[in-house]
């Protein structure tokens, strides 16, 4: 399994609540916001809830002065683009230093989340991976998953992510897992496209044939480095704006975070795996013997 040096460890407390009422809902909710709000140097607790989870929280008998209510649908599939930038969607008030706050999430499983096989599988991805991204954070999150709209399988996967279950796995081996399901073929009627690799630029003239520096003059620049994973074939298909585009590369990525957080190794860092995982509903990457496939889907 691919490894890679572990995050800096914070105080990140990931939890699970599990419930089949509104009653159990309320009995889990209310004492973690009310743990939020008597926490010292901590804004209000946000709840991000599904339908009619966040109505039961709205009640005049269950409201806890001082929480943020937020409906899940309007949030989470924000969050699912911003795995990368964990927090960049709360209230500009939740974002202290060291990301004390206490955030009770619910996915809306009769909504985006639960609408497809793939759409779970990524939530899945993001809980286990949030175990690393959030490391550094002194974050406390319950996520909250309703038996009455989330089936069995989810729970139990999602177990799987949370430590103190009992079941917690490494967040690397569940995205090796994940990983394991192979892309469907893409479709007969699919565009090739002639692949343009980045090359090292032609350097420009000598020094000595360069005028000096004026406001519309620049210096001449050193030459691009060459890709570092040149591109085979692209492939396109699908109607805006569930559009598809499949890179293959003769080199294996070789990281299951790529995309998720930037590799500091590099000099000059390139952001391009975090930009497309922003922009791209999914983005798919599978290594294929000393090659891989990187499949970007907008919406």
């Amino acid at each position: 399994m691919p490894a890679r040096p572990a995050l800096a460890q914070g105080t990140f407390d990931h939890r699970m609540a599990v419930f089949d009422t509104d009653e159990e809902f309320l009995a889990a909710a209310l004492p973690f916001l009310a743990e939020g709000l008597a926490a010292p140097d901590e804004p209000p607790p946000v709840a991000i809830a599904a339908p009619p989870n966040s109505a039961c929280c709205a009640t005049p008998s269950a409201t806890t002065p001082g929480a943020s209510l937020r409906p899940a649908h309007r949030v989470v599939h924000r969050l699912r683009r911003q795995r990368d930038r964990p927090g960049r969607r709360l209230p500009r008030r939740a974002r202290r230093p060291h990301g004390r706050i206490h955030l009770l999430m619910e996915p809306d499983w009769s909504g985006r989340a639960g609408r497809s096989a793939r759409e779970t599988s990524e939530w899945i991805r993001y809980e286990a991976f949030a175990n690393l991204l959030f490391a550094p954070l002194a974050t406390t999150a319950l996520c909250a998953y309703d038996t009455r709209t989330a089936g069995s399988a989810v729970v139990a996967a999602a177990r799987r992510t949370h430590p103190g279950t009992g079941v917690y796995e490494d967040p690397l081996r569940i995205a090796a897992e994940l990983d394991a399901v192979p892309l469907p073929p893409p479709p007969p009627d699919a565009t090739r496209c002639p692949p343009r690799n980045r090359s090292p630029s032609t350097p420009g003239p000598p020094p000595a044939d360069c005028p000096p520096p004026t406001p519309t003059c620049s210096p001449p620049r050193s030459p691009r480095p060459p890709p570092a994973r040149p591109v085979t074939r692209v492939l396109l298909w699908g109607d805006a704006p569930a559009c598809v585009c499949e890179l293959r590369s003769p080199r294996r990525v070789d990281d299951p975070l790529a995309g998720f957080v930037p590799r500091r190794t590099r000099s000059p860092p390139r952001p391009g795996a975090v930009v497309r995982r922003q922009v791209c509903a999914y983005v798919d990457v599978r290594d294929e013997g000393a090659g891989a496939a990187v499949r970007l889907q907008y919406a």
